[in-house]
């Protein structure tokens, strides 16, 4: 019976923790995440968007027509966010949470094309980041991949690869 008194009273405290804790979580957009909770977050989204890449549609070779679809694509779906150049995210962009990065930066490059892939046609949920797939067909989708790749040598020195 004791032990039962002490699980009673050890499961009310946790429940009173968590419902404290859950109370302090603001889920207001105008002001940054908690300590810890980005950290966790991004650590668990990573890990999610490298399962789901594995089966994503195979890769075409990159070529000069494709980068420049791509880059058209950008313009229409992706600049109003991560700025015309894909290097300085416009001030929409730049209010989310996380905010949009910079494509052509070492954390804006450090993802897989297949990642990349997913993350352009099915977007991350709670980010800001939507999902293109309903509006553009996956030789689209990989077009924009490109663009964003060539991002890394700077603008206006687009490379396919070889």
């Amino acid at each position: 019976m004791r032990r039962l008194h002490c699980f009673l009273l050890m499961l009310a405290l946790c429940l009173m923790a968590g419902l404290l804790a859950a109370l302090s979580i603001s889920f207001d957009a105008q002001n940054p995440p908690a300590p810890g909770e980005t950290e966790i977050v991004s650590h668990f989204k990573h890990w999610y968007i490298a399962r789901e890449a594995s089966s994503v549609p195979a890769e075409p070779p990159s070529d000069l027509p494709g980068i420049n679809s791509g880059q058209m694509t950008y313009g229409g779906d992706c600049s109003s966010c991560h700025g015309e150049d894909g290097r300085h995210p416009e001030p929409l962009g730049q209010s989310m949470f996380p905010p949009a990065p910079d494509l052509g930066s070492a954390s804006g490059q450090r993802w897989s094309n297949a990642e990349l892939f997913w993350i352009i046609k099915h977007g991350i949920r709670h980010s800001g980041m939507p999902g293109f797939g309903k509006i553009n067909p996956d030789d689209k989708i990989w077009d924009l991949v490109h663009y964003v790749r060539s991002l890394a040598s700077g603008p206006g020195d687009i490379k396919p690869s070889q």
